[in-house]
């Protein structure tokens, strides 16, 4: 074998280690990359935004009250907020305020419906969850009287 034929083969050895080389180093790269991204995910994973659920707290039943419909007719309505656990004890003022507004003036027609009053009561909730400030998770209707 010739000198050249030595060096060539010693030139191509030390190239493909070299390759070998950056090859090893890409494979651990990615391999920190990935460990670290698992890593991140259960340890240091950002909050979803989503809140757990509250827990109930008391039920503050408030008396009924009488709202005026389409046509002369009314409706009387008792309703009872459950607030959530902790949650300071509720002024009702502002849920019949709610009701009144929500209520008042519908066609009779409409609130005998199960669809239509679920769905203004899901209305209502939404209402005074924002009115007070998530201290109420829920409403529950105690009375529902139409003449």
């Amino acid at each position: 074998m010739s000198a050249t034929a030595t060096e060539a083969k010693s030139e191509a050895a030390a190239e493909e280690g070299k390759k070998g080389g950056k090859k090893k180093l890409l494979v651990i790269v990615l391999v920190v990359a990935i460990l670290g991204g698992v890593g991140y995910w259960f340890f240091l994973k950002p909050s979803s935004g989503a809140e757990p659920p509250p827990k109930p707290g008391e039920v503050v039943a408030l008396d009924p009250i009488q709202v005026n419909l389409a046509e002369g007719h009314y409706l009387s309505i008792g309703i009872a907020l459950q607030l959530v656990d902790g949650a300071a004890e509720a002024d009702g003022s502002k849920a019949l305020d709610a009701v009144i507004d929500l209520y008042s003036g519908r066609d009779m027609a409409e609130l005998v419906k199960p669809k239509a009053r679920a769905r203004l009561k899901k209305e209502l909730v939404a209402e005074l969850k924002e009115l007070y400030e998530k201290e109420v998770m829920d409403v529950y209707l105690t009375q529902f009287v139409t003449q």
